[in-house]
């Protein structure tokens, strides 16, 4: 473990590729100052855009950078780990209508199994529970695709599912390939599906799993979707609409493009305005206002606007959403927020911490989170709050100083 681990692994990759401070930081589009107190461990890298734009530098991928899949910290964290192998034997095996030889399940007990993978594994945010399901369900659904011919659509939808806990578990574990390849099969399952709304799913999910490795197409197949969804209505569909505003707005964040960024955000806000009372939770994505609330935050966080976030934070209460990555995300994004400024250390290390009670697995391997905590510990003095802190970087993996 370290506590500095992106600047001595960017100071690695930047040797290897035989290039200057000077040149690197031009071409991200930064002071070679800052790129040496980043490698030095004297300031951390806090946005999405400046580690993307560091990779891009150096022609690597973000992960190269941050060393993800980071090593468990505990045994739920091991477990979810142990099963990506299983998940990616899996996924490099199955094709649609191909009856993949296991033994047939029958489809009210498959459709349970998805109802359980949904409303129960997925909301906790229960990465290690999610693989010990997630390889079989995928194996027993492309079975019962080929074998039960008269549930097709519904066997479609429930792989679509299956392949989102997929793509969800592995991207937040920080595994490279995987995500999109999961995608990528979720999108072939909306094709043969050909209904609005889930292709419209297929294209915000490959843009959510794989928007570091290209953000400008993230928000163009973003603004596409938008496009090809605009001739179709109803609930799902406007639902589908308003994630994909939300991952363009990302994209546009990312790129340093607050202007977009907010137009998106304002359409997928007055998408959620107008939504029916009563609606199904399409995909269960949980699109609505308290989801585009912690959006809002997410987007002014990476747009580096620390006060409005605190701002925006007092509008958003986390505790109406059912999924605990969703909370855990605006517990994270506000303690993010909090520690750009020093008299925020304290109420930005209890957000941490919150956002870890909620939702370990999930917060224990996010890159920012360890570079914010390991920041902290390079400035903390030996008094309670630093002793929370040295618990929560043990935990999250980052080596306490001294």
């Amino acid at each position: 473990m370290s506590d500095n681990h992106v600047g001595r692994r960017l100071r690695e990759v930047r040797s290897w590729r035989r290039l200057s401070l000077t040149a690197v930081a031009g071409l991200a589009g930064i002071t070679p100052a800052y790129l040496s107190m980043i490698e030095r461990g004297l300031r951390p890298v806090t946005k999405r855009a400046v580690l993307e734009a560091l990779a891009d530098a150096l022609q690597v991928a973000p992960t190269e950078l941050t060393g993800s899949p980071f090593p468990p910290t505990d045994a739920a964290d091991a477990e979810a780990h142990a099963a990506i192998r299983e998940i990616e034997t899996v996924l490099s095996a199955v094709d649609l209508g191909v009856d993949p030889g296991v033994a047939p399940v029958p489809w009210p007990d498959l459709r349970d199994r998805v109802v359980h993978l949904n409303t129960v594994l997925r909301p906790e945010a229960d990465y290690a529970a999610q693989g010990r399901v997630v390889p079989d369900l995928l194996l027993r659904l492309h079975t019962a695709y080929v074998r039960h011919p008269a549930h097709r659509r519904d066997v479609l939808v429930g792989l679509l599912h299956t392949y989102h806990a997929a793509a969800v578990l592995t991207k937040n574990l920080g595994v490279r390939g995987l995500p999109v390849l999961a995608a990528r099969l979720a999108q072939q399952c909306a094709e043969e599906l050909d209904s609005p709304e889930w292709l419209g799913f297929s294209v915000w999910l490959r843009g959510s799993v794989a928007g570091a490795q290209g953000r400008a197409h993230q928000l163009a197949a973003s603004v596409r979707g938008i496009d090809r969804l605009s001739r179709a209505d109803g609930s799902n569909v406007r639902q589908a609409v308003g994630m994909l505003h939300l991952n363009a707005a990302l994209a546009a964040a990312s790129m340093g493009d607050g202007g977009t960024a907010r137009t998106h955000l304002d359409e997928a806000a007055a998408l959620a305005e107008h939504l029916p009372e009563q609606r199904e939770n399409f995909a269960f994505l949980h699109f609505g206002r308290p989801n585009v609330g912690v959006w809002r935050i997410s987007l002014a966080t990476e747009l580096g606007e620390g006060g409005k976030v605190v701002e925006l934070a007092r509008r958003v209460n986390p505790d109406e959403l059912p999924a605990k990555a969703r909370r855990a995300t605006y517990w994270t994004d506000l303690g993010r927020s909090l520690l750009t400024e020093r008299a925020g250390t304290d109420g930005g290390i209890r957000a941490l911490v919150t956002a870890e009670s909620i939702a370990p697995q999930l917060v224990r391997n996010n890159v920012f989170v360890r570079e914010a905590v390991a920041d902290l510990l390079r400035r903390a003095r030996r008094d309670a709050a630093g002793r929370e802190l040295r618990g929560l970087a043990w935990r999250v993996g980052v080596a306490p100083v001294g």
